[in-house]
């Protein structure tokens, strides 16, 4: 597959909606869904579903009263050491997408049990995406790609029993701002 900007919906040529495998239909709604982020640093969405039906959304936001990234127009970048000395960066003002699309399904009361999760890259480990889809029972992930960082992230997820699927074999790296090239 070709790199889509957010918000594309993937070209599916000849078929017919109902033609479209599941998984790719649900990362195009996944897409479409980040255009609402509010952090040019990654307008990630998120998409989480239980037999086939939609059952919460979710996309990169500041928490409610709180300025976004946008609106300031900066990041609240902070650096992580790692236990080997190599650093990650990230920006701490927002909600990643996961966390909103669980906390939404929370406040209206949705069970996630079984469900399956769709996002745009492997759910982090350092902002506690992970251990949240671990805790909320959810069993499966989907993910468009790659996060640069995904280790932990995948070896909890594995040891927790949670199926991790990725549509293509390509890392998501970052920039300080992803408008800079």
């Amino acid at each position: 597959m070709s790199e889509l900007e957010q918000g594309s919906i993937k070209d599916h040529g000849h078929l017919r909606p109902d033609q479209i495998p599941e998984d790719e239909y649900f990362m195009d709604i996944t897409r479409v869904v980040g255009e609402k982020g509010t952090c040019s640093r990654g307008r990630s969405g998120c998409v989480i579903v239980r037999k086939g039906k939609i059952i919460s959304t979710g996309f990169v936001h500041a928490p409610e009263g709180s300025p976004s990234c946008d609106q300031l127009e900066e990041h609240q970048m902070r650096t992580i050491t790692k236990d080997n000395g190599e650093t990650t960066q990230h920006c701490m003002r927002n909600c990643c997408a996961e966390l909103s699309a669980i906390c939404s399904a929370a406040r209206q009361g949705i069970k996630l049990d079984g469900a399956t999760l769709y996002t745009k890259m492997t759910p982090c480990y350092v902002r506690h995406c992970a251990h949240l889809i671990v805790s909320s029972g959810i069993k499966r992930v989907v993910c468009e790609k790659h996060f640069h960082d995904a280790k932990l992230s995948e070896e909890l997820l594995k040891n927790a029993g949670v199926e991790l699927c990725y549509l293509e074999d390509t890392i998501e790296n970052y920039t300080a701002d992803k408008n800079e090239k």
